[in-house]
Formats: C-alpha cells, sequence, structure tokens
C-alpha cells in the first residue's frame, strides 16, 4: 500500500501529486448550486453534517437495498450501527453499503481524468515582479545543480540571499493561494479533525478553525488539493489553502504531530470486496452513530462517531479512524 509504506518510516513525508478530479473548484462554480460549498459543487451534492444522532425508532427499516429483515429484527437498536446517516440492520447490510461507497469514490476519481497545471516556474514570477535579479537567478540555479537536490527556492534563500518571505510569496502566486501564518496554532486542538498519517505524509498543517466554518489548512511549498477535498466532504467544514513559511511551518508541523490524534486502524486488502468485508466488520464492532468513507489519493479514510458532535471539532475520543487500501487500486 504506497501511501502507509511510505509515511511510516519517516519524521516528514513530502506530498504525492494531487489527483484532476478531487481538486477543490474554484468558489464561482459553487454559484450553479444555492449556498453550495467548493466540494458540493463538485460532487454534485450537498455534503450532510457529520455524526448527526441517528433516529431511535422501532419501526425503523435498514437502509441497505437488498436487506429483507432488516424490520423484523425487534431486539437490534435502531440507532447503531450507522454508515453515511443510515442505518443497517446487519454486517451483510452494511457490506453492500461501503461496497456502493467503494464504487462511487472509484468512479468519482476515474471520471476526473488527468489534467496538466501550467504554473509559471518560481524564478520567471520573482523576475517578473522584480524581486530577484537575473544574475539571482542564475547563481541559484548554478547551487542547485552543483547540488543535484534542493528546490529552487531553497537555494534562492541560501544561495543568493533572497528573503524567505519574498519565495513564499511568489510560491502562492505560483498557486493561486494566500500567504497562511501559524499564529496561535491549536496542535492538540486540530488533531481531532484529520489522522496524523495524512499530516505527515502530505505535508499538511490545519491552522485553525474559524466561526466553526472554515478550516484553514496550510502547506509548506506546494498545496495538496485532493487531501483539502476530502477534509472539506468528511467535516463538512470549508477548507481554505495556503502556504506558511518554511521557518514557520516547520516548527508548527513538528508540534503538529507530536499531538495526540484519534485512533486509527490500518487495513490492506487484496481486493475491493475484502476491503468492504474488512470495513463492514469495524463499522459493526465499533457500532458508531454516524460513519462516512472517502478517498484520499490512494487509500481511503474512514471515520466513525461514537456518539453525536456538537461541534465541527469533534470531542476528545469520540471518532475512530481507518485508512484503507485495496492492492488492486
Amino acid at each position: 500500500m504506497p501511501i502507509l509504506n511510505r509515511a511510516l518510516p519517516t519524521a516528514r513525508s513530502r506530498q504525492a501529486e494531487p489527483s484532476a478530479l478531487l481538486r477543490v473548484h474554484d468558489a464561482r462554480i459553487a454559484e450553479g448550486i444555492r449556498g453550495a460549498t467548493p466540494a458540493e459543487a463538485a460532487t454534485g451534492f450537498r455534503l450532510a453534517p457529520p455524526a448527526s444522532p441517528a433516529r431511535a425508532n422501532l419501526f425503523q427499516t435498514c437502509a441497505s437495498p437488498t436487506c429483507s429483515s432488516g424490520w423484523l429484527k425487534l431486539l437490534r437498536s435502531r440507532s447503531t450501527p450507522c454508515f453515511e446517516g443510515e442505518w443497517c440492520c446487519s454486517q451483510a447490510c452494511l457490506r453492500t453499503l461501503i461496497e456502493t461507497a467503494l464504487r462511487r469514490e472509484l468512479d468519482a476519481c476515474s471520471a476526473g481524468g488527468e489534467t496538466h497545471n501550467h504554473r509559471i516556474p518560481l524564478g520567471l514570477a520573482m523576475l517578473e515582479q522584480g524581486w530577484i535579479t537575473s544574475a539571482q537567478l542564475k547563481g541559484a540555479l548554478e547551487a542547485q545543480r552543483s547540488a543535484g537536490a534542493g528546490r529552487l527556492g531553497y537555494w534562492l534563500i541560501h544561495a543568493v540571499g533572497v528573503s524567505e518571505q519574498l519565495v513564499t510569496r511568489a510560491l502562492c502566486i505560483q498557486w493561486s493561494c494566500p500567504v497562511l501564518n501559524a499564529d496561535f496554532h491549536d496542535a492538540d486542538g486540530l488533531a481531532l479533525l484529520v489522522p496524523r498519517l495524512f499530516v505527515d505524509a502530505f505535508g499538511a498543517l490545519p491552522l485553525r478553525a474559524a466561526a466553526g466554518r472554515i478550516l484553514y489548512l496550510g502547506f509548506e511549498d506546494r498545496l495538496d488539493n485532493v487531501l483539502a477535498f476530502a477534509i472539506e466532504r468528511m467535516t463538512g467544514l470549508r477548507v481554505e489553502c495556503g502556504l506558511v513559511a518554511t521557518s514557520s511551518f516547520r516548527p508548527a508541523h513538528d508540534s503538529m504531530l507530536r499531538a495526540a490524534f484519534p485512533p486509527v486502524e490500518l487495513i490492506e486488502a487484496c481486493s475491493e470486496a475484502v476491503l468492504a468485508d474488512a470495513l463492514a466488520r469495524t463499522v459493526e464492532r465499533t457500532r458508531p452513530v454516524d460513519s462516512r468513507l472517502v478517498r484520499v489519493h490512494d487509500c481511503f479514510w474512514l471515520r466513525m462517531w461514537l456518539r453525536p458532535q456538537t461541534g465541527a471539532i469533534p470531542a476528545p475520543d469520540s471518532v475512530r479512524d481507518v485508512i484503507a487500501s485495496s492492492r488492486t487500486h
């Protein structure tokens, strides 16, 4: 499983290339759906608030379209387990819903195809703004060529003395995003929003949640819109991405990795069918009040809420995560 194998042994893994389909769309796209977030406009459906309390009804029926006995199970709780807002009467019915969700995520990724982002090179962007000279750009390129490694921004700072702030601003021009800061970063509070594995593997830094509606997500030198889109779908928060200067990003990111994240289970399956079985067993065993599945690059993220939530950020010990992968994808 590429993501898991890459992320676990290292202290700071770099990000994978974003997939075309799962990029967060420009806010103007959302105008086609009144009040829709970019994620809702991208998928064409609205996102339900996570972990809303299930209706405990004696005569509530199973959500699985293939179930023919859910109403007969009078002694089974009608409030848990729930998957994406729907109650299921058995592990077999959970498996049916999870299989549908897996196909949805895979089909959505396939439908997006491959696109190429043509961004102006960093050196040219800075020349255009008048922030560096041709001699400085040439010196940085020569230093990069001699070392055989390192990004141009690093060599602009360390070889020819360009300020870090200017390099960060130029990177933001490349990615069409704002410069964010890590002031007043609450690592322990924000760690409840995203699995530690994603923070590590994709170089993500949740910075702050504003008014319980917007999550500011920082990166060091490039955005990961796939991860941002997955977090937006999972939490219901609108995710705004930006870049953070390296001198601020790295201490905050290290602090984030030391925070207390929700418990996580890692699953690798040999096929989609086996993966659906494993996830259904996990949901049946945990019996969450709600759960949801989204895709993040080459893996799937299942989050389970153990009790109803009162805000956008889960309460401590109220969520469990599963990160899963199938060898066939």
